[in-house]
């Protein structure tokens, strides 16, 4: 593929998005991001303008002058702590601008725009691309970007993405406090309780999208692709290979004394304190199966270019190498 082609990146600035720019630049492509924030990573801040997506004017002028060959939608807020929708109008207000401003752009050969997984809640299975279950605010304002896209459908080719949980170098919470813990001896694992939850490591992720973008895919059945790793993975086991790389292992607490101290975190937060590291939504997502369903990413993306172990060491390498910066 030729390298003069132009991809934008929205969002390029946060986790999955300075993965992302690194790998395509590295590929040789010409890399916009549009983000409010700074990136991450400083090597690639050239490769980066300041733009809120939900000024149309402002976002028309920085996408129609950059004239991208391909797009990938991942600006949003993507924490759980917005009350109303109106919290999340980025994630409704900047995807239909991004729609309509795409629509006008005679060369644009495709677009991903990101959802979640959260438009189900875990546990749940949808039936279908159009079977939605959320349970937080959050979940509904990407249920939203989704009924959008199938409502202002781009005339090249599209796709919508659904990230799982995805872990590695330039992740945030909660995958950061997890490691975190475990390397601070304050982990523990949780009664027999330990979910098993589909995953991904970033660098896999970034593998799957990159696959998405560059292959055609017309069919309206199969637009909609999880991004995570096969198989899924056991929290214990995951914690314990963590463990492992750095010398040591994680013991188990009686479940009946962290649901208490999750009771306690709730009282907590009616009171304002948001920092307790646990309260009840938190254990039902560390205790709850969630396994996705990733045939339609695999067909396009079928061999993960790292195993989990290659995932944790590289992480703790950028973890270590971080804290020297």
């Amino acid at each position: 593929m030729s390298a003069k082609y132009r991809i934008l990146i929205t969002g390029g600035s946060g986790f999955i998005g300075t993965n992302l720019t690194e790998s395509l630049v590295l590929d040789g492509y010409e890399v916009l991001n549009l983000d409010i924030l700074e990136p991450k990573n400083p090597e690639f801040i050239e490769n980066w303008k300041k733009t809120d997506i939900n000024s149309f004017d402002v976002l028309k002028v920085d996408v129609v002058d950059f004239n991208p060959d391909y797009i990938i939608h991942l600006a949003a807020r993507t924490d759980l702590d917005g009350t109303n929708l109106e919290d999340y109008k980025t994630n409704i207000l900047g995807v239909e601008n991004l729609l309509k401003i795409s629509s006008e752009l005679k060369v644009l050969k495709k677009i991903i725009i990101t959802s979640s997984m959260l438009v189900c809640h875990g546990g749940y299975y949808p039936k279908d691309q159009f079977d939605f279950m959320p349970t937080t605010v959050y979940g509904e304002s990407k249920v939203m970007t989704e009924k959008l896209v199938w409502e202002n459908k781009p005339s090249c080719d599209w796709a919508i993405i659904r990230p799982t949980s995805i872990w590695g170098p330039w992740f945030g919470i909660p995958y950061k406090s997890f490691f975190d813990m475990i390397l601070s001896k304050k982990y523990f694992h949780i009664g027999n309780k330990g979910c098993t939850k589909t995953y991904g490591y970033v660098g896999n992720s970034i593998y799957q999208i990159k696959k998405i973008l560059f292959t055609d895919t017309n069919l309206e059945s199969k637009k909609v692709f999880f991004i995570g790793d096969e198989p899924a993975t056991n929290i214990e086991e995951w914690a314990n290979e963590i463990a492992n790389e750095i010398g040591d292992k994680i013991v188990k607490m009686p479940y009946l004394l962290i649901k208490t101290a999750a009771i306690g975190g709730d009282f907590l937060k009616f009171f304002g304190v948001l920092k307790f590291p646990m309260n009840s939504f938190r254990l039902h997502n560390m205790t709850t199966d969630n396994v996705i369903n990733l045939a339609n990413t695999y067909e396009v993306a079928p061999v993960l270019p790292f195993k989990r172990k290659e995932g944790i060491i590289n992480t703790l390498k950028w973890i270590s190498d971080y804290k020297k910066k």
